[in-house]
């Protein structure tokens, strides 16, 4: 029994969003269209649950459930971070599906069971447990994408993200198989003893494949085609979804996975990790040069923001992990602090998504320019804000590893992406106003306010919060 409760109190936040989407489903059934709203309110009340959860939990580090699942700082952290992108996608997200009139009790409970599969994902210690949080999440995430039913682009993009994601499935597990093939084990601390420094063919080849599918997760490149026409046609809090909570996900498995499983053969591991860092930030700054629309040039964004927080891990060690661990913290607030900006991109009801619809911001709506420009400034890594330190903690990483070239190829791939942040700068503060937008709902303005002031102050008190991502990496190790 001492057993059973240790396990239920390492995995409290996974039992509390389960029992909880079973209570759900059975809301939205006996109550049908009437329970929308007060689906979604306890779908936010479980959320914030579980952070409150994390954060009053035990500080130490346990493997339960037959070693299937880690309960460690790291894992904390990062779920702190995803249930946060999921909470303030959820609530950002009511004004637009009400519009939308896709305001149906079924968005939370997918949102909801995507991050169950999530928290499982960050916590696997093994293969098993890997591939079961990452099918949880994924098949959630296929129907959220085509949420909006009657709309073509988003049935489009729910196609898209299905196909190529059972194909990254599939590719991940082939990979899983090789590595339990010649490991003989599926527990990633067994996979390391196993390949202590001697890694055959077959073994790499293992890791190849699962890096392939995880970093179809990432939407890194080359596995980065779904994502500008996922994000371009899902409605737009599913897009955030994906921005935000998602890559927290992926990125933390990745981490897990290639640091606890083999960190015997690190030269083999860099060299993958270092190409994809290396195309993503070349792809993601200059394929969204010429974009017009702001969801699909987010896309790119996203990918060259993979591309730079992977090169934290290819420096290895723990500044490394704490590099990636900030980064990631500090693009979860600028992505929803930018999808809170675009979902308040309305005219009169209906919703806009050019960057020409932002002309003249200023003069129409002064606040919402000047937290949308904090915003472009920090992405793209512009001192005093936010975005540079995240841009300095992965590159003074790479440094300190010898990876000279690797932090040049990322300053100058910074400095191209810059050109497209700024360009919307000036299309708000310089262009011929457009129409002015609709009133935005309070939600989205308030997450706009909200994350633009930690984007604007988080140089003032960095203290406690880089002791916070040094503690969750050196949990790792």
């Amino acid at each position: 029994m001492s057993h059973l409760s240790a396990s239920l109190a390492h995995s409290l936040p996974e039992f509390i969003l389960a029992a909880g989407i079973l209570v759900l489903v059975l809301l939205g059934a006996l109550r049908g269209k009437e329970s929308g709203g007060l689906v979604t309110e306890f779908a936010a009340g479980l959320l914030g649950a579980a952070i409150v959860v994390i954060l009053l939990g035990g500080k130490t580090t346990a493997v339960v459930f037959d070693g299937a699942f880690i309960d460690d700082g790291f894992g904390r952290f990062m779920k702190v971070l995803t249930l946060a992108g999921s909470l303030v996608t959820l609530l950002m997200s009511q004004d637009f599906l009400a519009r939308e009139k896709i305001d149906k009790f079924e968005f939370p409970i997918l949102i909801l069971l995507s991050t169950l599969g999530m928290l499982m994902l960050i916590s696997a210690a093994g293969l098993i447990a890997l591939y079961l949080g990452l099918e949880l999440m994924s098949l959630a995430l296929y129907v959220l994408a085509a949420f909006h039913r009657d709309n073509i682009r988003a049935s489009e993009a729910g196609l898209k993200y299905f196909v190529l994601g059972a194909l990254s499935s599939g590719m991940l597990l082939y990979g899983a198989s090789l590595l339990y093939g010649f490991a003989g084990t599926v527990s990633f601390a067994g996979i390391a003893a196993t390949i202590n420094g001697k890694a055959s063919l077959g073994a790499v080849f293992g890791l190849v494949f699962v890096m392939a599918g995880l970093s179809f997760k990432m939407s890194a490149v080359p596995f980065h085609m779904w994502t500008p026409d996922v994000y371009e046609g899902a409605p737009t809090p599913v897009t955030a979804f994906f921005a935000t909570a998602v890559k927290m996900a992926a990125v933390a498995i990745t981490l897990r996975v290639i640091l606890t499983a083999f960190p015997g053969i690190a030269s083999q591991w860099r060299q993958i990790v270092i190409f994809i860092s290396l195309l993503s930030m070349v792809l993601g700054a200059f394929a969204a040069i010429g974009q017009t629309n702001i969801k699909r040039l987010m896309a790119y964004s996203a990918i060259g923001h993979i591309g730079f927080a992977l090169v934290g891990l290819a420096a290895g060690g723990e500044t490394g992990v704490s590099g990636v661990l900030a980064y990631m913290a500090i693009y979860l607030v600028m992505t929803l602090g930018t999808f809170a900006g675009i979902l308040a991109m309305r005219v009169n009801g209906e919703g806009v998504e050019n960057i020409a619809d932002l002309a003249g911001l200023a003069k129409t709506d002064a606040l919402m320019a000047f937290f949308l420009a904090m915003m472009m400034f920090s992405l793209a890594g512009i001192p005093p804000l936010a975005g540079f330190f995240a841009k300095w903690y992965v590159f003074n990483a790479a440094i300190q590893a010898g990876l000279y070239w690797l932090a040049v190829i990322g300053v100058l791939s910074s400095a191209v992406a810059a050109f497209y942040y700024l360009r919307i700068v000036k299309v708000m503060y310089f262009d011929e106003p457009a129409p002015a937008f609709d009133r935005p709902a309070p939600a989205p303005r308030a997450v706009l306010a909200v994350t633009g002031i930690l984007v604007l102050f988080l140089f003032a008190y960095p203290g406690g919060f880089i002791e916070a991502t040094n503690a969750a990496a050196r949990s790792l190790f």
